[in-house]
């Protein structure tokens, strides 16, 4: 399949220091990991223009011995209250007929890539938003987005390509996975379209140079359920991060888990405790499924959350991925 799009748009926003607790290694069985009094972020790097010795000139170690290196280069910045990460925006022609356009966000890490290209993780928005939302927010917003947004930074950092699409009609609406008729004809939908143009994409490089056998999928909400949707149904998926969600074709408390895939990527699990829209529960089916088939599972648990990002998601879930290459 040829990739078909129509238009590449340069957008540059601005990283940050990890401040967020980083998820543990399993094996097969699922460990919860309930996050409590998480420590107080790192201060905020120096921003990109602060004045700064020339390349050549001479400086001073202020330890006798080491260096003076700064902080690492970043997609991304923190100015203010508000952090960003530079992103380019392709438009697919997507959808059963080709006529229904869908943005996707993507950026790959500063450097050269590896010989087979990026890792790639695609993040599936939740309901009603738009996909932009992983790339800037602001301390304190709604949401946890800056959580949000430290998640693609981490990311990025981290070595992976990002890719954020939005679902129809610019994120107004939300992801087909659990929407009846195509919870369960799910080839008829177009958003199955647009994952094979991604998947093309990826292929043909037209998201810069990628490696397709180093799938990653996560989300938040309806986005959550896409990420197991992802896994389900496609190739070279390597693992998942489903937040505030479960199994691909459950909607909020209605939730029946059937048998799963035996070959079903490892799960990071990541929920508020307090979520309204989401019982708990529900991912606890998806889990216990998983883990009777012997399946890599993990659970990061913030009991006073509700329905939004946790802290815990840049760094959990950079080494979920990290943990199964």
């Amino acid at each position: 399949m040829r990739m078909r799009y129509l238009v590449a748009t340069a957008l540059v926003l601005g990283g940050c220091t990890d401040d967020t607790p980083t998820a543990q290694t399993v094996g097969a069985e699922a460990t919860d990991v309930v996050l409590q009094d998480a420590p107080d972020a790192a201060p905020d790097p120096p921003d990109a223009g602060a004045d700064a010795p020339d390349a050549g000139a001479d400086s001073t170690d202020t330890v006798p011995g080491a260096p003076d290196v700064g902080p690492a280069p970043s997609r991304c910045n923190i100015v203010g209250d508000e952090m960003s990460c530079a992103y380019e925006t392709i438009t697919l022609l997507s959808g059963i007929t080709g006529l229904a356009p869908r943005d996707v966000h993507f950026q790959t890490p500063l450097g050269e890539p590896p010989a087979a290209g990026w890792p790639v993780a695609i993040i599936f928005q939740g309901s009603i938003a738009t996909a932009s939302l992983n790339w800037v927010g602001v301390e304190d917003g709604p949401f946890g987005m800056w959580h949000q947004v430290d998640t693609t930074r981490a990311l990025l950092d981290g070595g992976y390509a990002v890719l954020t699409p939005e679902a129809k009609l610019g994120g107004a609406t939300f992801w087909d996975t659990n929407v009846p008729p195509f919870s369960v004809l799910w080839e008829q939908s177009s958003d199955h379209q647009l994952v094979l143009d991604l998947l093309a994409g990826i292929e043909e490089g037209t998201f810069g140079a990628l490696d397709p056998t180093r799938l990653y999928a996560g989300g938040i909400s309806s986005g959550g359920y896409m990420s197991s949707r992802f896994a389900i149904t496609y190739p070279n998926v390597r693992a998942i991060a489903v937040h505030s969600a479960s199994y691909a074709a459950c909607a909020g408390p209605v939730c029946v888990v059937p048998e799963l895939p035996e070959e079903h990527p490892p799960t990071l699990f990541l929920h508020g405790g307090l979520d309204p829209v989401v019982p708990i529960w529900t991912m606890e089916l998806y889990r216990d499924a998983l883990v009777g088939q012997g399946t890599a599972v993990e659970v990061l648990l913030e009991p006073a959350a509700q329905h939004e990002w946790i802290p815990a998601a840049p760094g959990g879930i950079v080494g979920w991925f990290d943990d199964h290459p």
